[in-house]
């Protein structure tokens, strides 16, 4: 199975956690129709995105958002990736993504391990670290289609994490992301071009919905790149389903003309694993 369609779901996020988490859940039906066999939420999809939020949002997991995923992903037969949300653990919270099979099964379960924290003065000061705690492991699922690496958002920027995922078999990594309107058109599109360029690999990164009226505003503009560069597909601000097919003949072909994997200097540099 060499080409398969993604979906990516650019939600709409309101105050109300429940109607977040059903139309996430009518809008995967809706890319389940499309063909899609392997579908992603944005970013704290079933919350408001900020410090203050996670902790009034946060749930367990297995919890009320992520069964509710459980159940679409069978109903759908589908690979979901659950964007992510606030989550609750013994007394820390965390910024997590899960992962469901076209059974049902969690498949995966990946923690935020770079949290935002920055300040670009007179523009944005924002700090995860004040309500959240980093996880510490990485995620990859396997599917009928490809191995998939998941980061989220800030992630993104850290290129050692989209190396080791493609040491390890990936070729597509799917990041989760609320960027803004600083950040945003600056380096949105930017770093996907860089990690998938580097990589050989297909990117995707999945932003809530544009809402002007948020305290965070989205920068939006969910988007696919392929292993050569170029963009596939790219949303604009409003909610919206984008498909892209991912073609990993094309893949192969690209790291076939261009075979940096086998002229790393290896005997003059690494980026290792610490942990598994």
């Amino acid at each position: 199975m060499a080409t398969f369609r993604l979906a990516l779901i650019q939600l709409h996020i309101s105050s109300i956690k429940s109607e977040n988490v059903t139309r996430a859940c009518s809008l995967i039906r809706e890319a389940a129709t499309q063909g899609a066999k392997i579908v992603s939420l944005p970013e704290c999809f079933n919350s408001p995105y900020g410090v203050k939020y996670f902790p009034e949002y946060a749930e367990k997991i297995p919890g009320e958002s992520t069964q509710k995923l459980s159940e679409v992903a069978k109903e759908c037969s589908i690979y979901l990736i659950g964007g992510s949300i606030p989550e609750e653990d013994a007394g820390k919270l965390y910024n997590t993504c899960t992962v469901f099979g076209p059974d049902g099964t969690l498949l995966a379960k990946y923690r935020k391990i770079h949290l935002f924290d920055i300040d670009v003065p007179g523009k944005i000061t924002f700090q995860e670290s004040k309500t959240l705690s980093p996880g510490d492991s990485f995620s990859t699922f396997d599917t009928p289609y490809c191995r998939v690496g998941l980061g989220i958002c800030y992630d993104m920027r850290f290129a050692e994490l989209a190396q080791i995922y493609t040491q390890r078999g990936c070729q597509l990594l799917v990041y989760p992301g609320a960027f803004n309107l600083t950040t945003g058109p600056a380096h949105w599109e930017l770093l996907q071009r860089g990690r998938a360029v580097d990589n050989q690999v297909y990117v995707a990164t999945v932003s809530p919905a544009r809402d002007d009226k948020a305290s965070y505003v989205a920068w939006g503009h969910s988007t696919v790149v392929n292993p050569w560069g170029e963009v596939l597909a790219k949303a604009g601000t409003e909610e919206t389903i984008m498909y892209s097919d991912i073609d990993l003949k094309k893949l192969a072909e690209i790291r076939q003309q261009i075979p940096i994997f086998r002229q790393k200097r290896s005997d003059l540099y690494a980026v290792e694993m610490k942990k598994p």
